[in-house]
């Protein structure tokens, strides 16, 4: 069971930034995961033409995410 979702997001600037999300109650793994990509979804654009590269750049402009943790 999980309890934290925890969004990797590396800044334009150099930094790995650990964005934690607490889930309510304890969820399963799958369950996280399916969240995670919701989210990701939500908060992100894909992009395979940027002149950065190729990644899921968040909406904000902050900097991109690298992946997600569910423990």
């Amino acid at each position: 069971m999980v309890k934290t979702l925890v969004i990797l997001v590396l800044l334009f600037d150099g930094n790995l930034v650990k964005e934690p999300l607490h889930f309510q109650s304890l969820v399963s793994v799958s369950d996280c995961w399916a969240y995670a990509e919701m989210h990701i979804d939500a908060i992100t654009t894909h992009s395979w033409n940027d002149p950065r590269g190729s990644g899921r750049y968040l909406n904000n402009g902050r900097g991109t995410v690298q992946g997600f943790i569910c423990k």
